[in-house]
């Protein structure tokens, strides 16, 4: 699998982070209590098992600080490794190492953590059909990063925005007058490369849907025996996904029913910071 994320965004997201973290006046206590010229080492170690995203991230933030400091990266993301690895390894003014620690430190764990729950839900699945996608359900300014974290652990990325693909929710259809309104009108107003998803609750709304047709059919809140007979009437007419009340001591269950994708929320808004520490070796 490629895991490419532009790095023009990852600037100007760690760029952002800096800035944030160093305000008006930059490190005050590294500045106060380091000598200008004094160099060190430090180590990024893994405290706990996990899957590794984000070292692009933590690169970036030392080398906006000081172009001069060497980042050598000892894994790939993708990787998944046991506690006490060393993942990489910084080098140079010791005032700019301590000064960009918390933010590298931040996308590390927090996009490693992505990559390492993704990766438990991608094992649970494994020997079925069904793919683990992520929802839009990031943190406001980080989905690019977070959505790259999930293909880190084997996981799918969902559309990254509003324009990427048409997606009819309730909602739409309640405002829309139902069903088969909400697809014509979709299908009038898009054109023929935009994909059209469409979410049901019922199998009474699925056969609507079958019926008026769409790229993809969202079966929302369906027990294991609904999602099976929906995948039954289905029978390979559209892509098949599968949501809500997802959770990793389901998700088994979900995936054996031969729904194609199973979208997870939690991939990102409930992914805990794997626990990455920087040590100073001088």
């Amino acid at each position: 699998m490629t895991l490419f994320i532009n790095p023009l965004q990852i600037e100007a997201q760690v760029r952002a982070a800096l800035d944030e973290d160093l305000g008006r006046a930059g490190d005050i206590t590294s500045l106060a209590t380091i000598p200008a010229g004094r160099t060190a080492t430090a180590d990024f170690v893994l405290r706990k098992p996990g899957t590794i995203a984000g070292l692009a991230f933590a690169e970036t933030a030392f080398r906006l600080l000081d172009p001069s400091l060497r980042f050598e990266r000892l894994v790939h993301d993708g990787q998944h490794f046991s506690e006490r690895t060393t993942l990489a390894r910084v080098s140079g003014s010791a005032i700019a190492i301590l000064s960009g620690e918390r933010v590298a430190l931040n996308y590390l764990g927090r996009l490693s953590g992505i990559a390492t729950l993704t990766a438990r839900y991608v094992e649970a699945v494994r020997g079925t059909q069904a793919k683990i996608v992520c929802t839009r359900k990031t943190t406001p300014g980080l989905r690019a990063a977070e959505k790259y974290a999930v293909k880190c652990g084997g996981g799918a990325n969902h559309r990254f925005g509003l324009d990427d693909a048409v997606l009819i929710k309730d909602n739409h259809i309640a405002v829309a007058g139902g069903i088969v309104p909400a697809l014509r009108a979709a299908k009038d107003s898009v054109g023929h490369l935009v994909k059209i998803e469409i979410e049901v609750d019922t199998l009474d709304q699925l056969r609507e849907v079958i019926t008026e047709g769409a790229d993809v059919v969202l079966l929302d809140n369906m027990n294991p025996a609904t999602l099976r007979e929906a995948v039954r009437m289905i029978a390979g007419q559209m892509k098949t996904e599968a949501s809500g009340g997802v959770n990793l001591d389901s998700v088994r269950a979900i995936a054996e029913t031969g729904v194609d994708m199973i979208s997870v929320g939690a991939l990102t808004h409930s992914a805990a910071v794997l626990d990455i520490g920087l040590d100073i070796a001088i």
